[in-house]
């Protein structure tokens, strides 16, 4: 995909636990970053000029939010890119487990707030699925959304996290694979 006007962006999908107690880590975002206050997203931004990759950009990205050095996460794929609506980012989602022992925290105050490690069987279910009022242009649109303990995750990160359970739920479905395989491109 031509880039255009859009940023270039990377977050990494982070597996934490065991085959059958998976979570994935989000973030809340502070009132103090530029976009998208408040909400949820997966570990990630823009990519720097001096970024060799998309995927060096999710890894120094992930490292610098959540504590995670890129030689604690075994990359399993990427998602199709996402482009986020009203900030332009053009987003490329990877997808990587994290060594065993190893815990997210915060390590960009300015930026998260706070850390949420959701049950991947929880996403799986339908309790968790929610629509989101958006306004957009003075019309308020409803949008498909993930709500856990009052967190609602929304827009592009919804949008990877839809990937992500396709890919899981086509792997099972066919058998071939033990739902941490997770590459689309």
């Amino acid at each position: 995909m031509p880039l255009g006007d859009l940023r270039p962006s990377a977050v990494m999908l982070l597996l934490l636990g065991e085959q059958g107690d998976e979570r994935i880590v989000f973030q809340v975002r502070t009132q103090t970053v530029r976009h998208h206050k408040g909400e949820i997203s997966l570990p990630g931004g823009r990519r720097d000029p001096g970024d060799p990759s998309f995927l060096h950009t999710a890894l120094r990205e992930t490292q610098e939010e959540v504590g995670i050095p890129p030689e604690a996460v075994t990359v399993l794929g990427a998602l199709d890119d996402v482009v986020t609506i009203g900030s332009s980012h053009l987003i490329r989602p990877y997808v990587g487990e994290v060594q065993p022992g190893v815990q997210p925290s915060i390590a960009a105050e300015r930026e998260v707030h706070q850390l949420l490690e959701v049950p991947l069987g929880y996403l799986r279910t339908e309790e968790c699925r929610v629509w989101k009022p958006v306004q957009r242009e003075g019309v308020v649109e409803a949008t498909p959304a993930y709500e856990y303990h009052g967190h609602v995750i929304w827009g592009a990160t919804a949008r990877i996290l839809d990937q992500f359970m396709e890919v899981v739920e086509g792997c099972e479905a066919q058998d071939v694979c033990d739902g941490r395989q997770a590459t689309r491109r």
